[in-house]
């Protein structure tokens, strides 16, 4: 009989990981390992983490967030309407995460019109965007989507299309230090 593989509890704290979706089907036939106040599950294997859950993002003292399923069909995102998802993590996607050390960067997809963001131990990153705190990482991100969402703030330019213009400010917020009024100030 082979030996049910339990990380430490405490290897999860203070960590960032991005999970990404699986069915249901992906844990039939795996031991439910831990049952959490909130109502999580989770199932460990050698390679990773399932977590069955209705709740993502931030948690207790980590940030966990989920990628959604792709459909075939579109690539739209899963219709599935119920708020429990199961994710799927490889240990190897765990980084750490505090308050103070400049961790995150952004990343926007101007084709869904959505920003994330991402820990500088992701090998896909590639020292182009600037590292910030958490805190400034939130900053951006909420002048990013106001950008992506409303166009109110667009009257006091003088443009030919709104998404190049868009994409102008937003680049400059993700790779520079300007604030987004010294952006705003240099394109007026």
């Amino acid at each position: 009989m082979e030996k049910i593989f339990r990380p430490n509890p405490n290897s999860f704290k203070n960590t960032f990981c991005v999970f990404h979706e699986e069915s249901l089907d992906s844990i039939n036939g795996l031991e439910l390992q831990y049952d959490s106040k909130s109502g999580s599950k989770y199932f460990y294997t050698k390679v990773g983490m399932y977590r069955l859950s209705n709740h993502w993002g931030r948690l207790a003292n980590s940030k966990w967030r989920l990628e959604p399923l792709e459909s075939e069909i579109d690539g739209a995102e899963s219709r599935n309407d119920s708020k429990t998802k199961l994710g799927f993590a490889p240990w190897t996607n765990f980084y750490p995460d505090n308050s103070v050390e400049e961790l995150y960067y952004l990343e926007v997809n101007y084709i869904k019109n959505t920003v994330n963001y991402q820990h500088k131990n992701n090998p896909k990153y590639d020292n182009k965007a600037i590292l910030r705190t958490s805190f400034e990482t939130t900053k951006r991100i909420k002048q990013i989507r106001n950008l992506l969402n409303l166009t109110s703030w667009a009257k006091y330019f003088d443009y030919d299309d709104l998404d190049v213009l868009r994409q102008q400010i937003i680049n400059e917020l993700i790779f520079t230090n300007k604030t987004l009024e010294e952006i705003k100030r240099k394109i007026v």
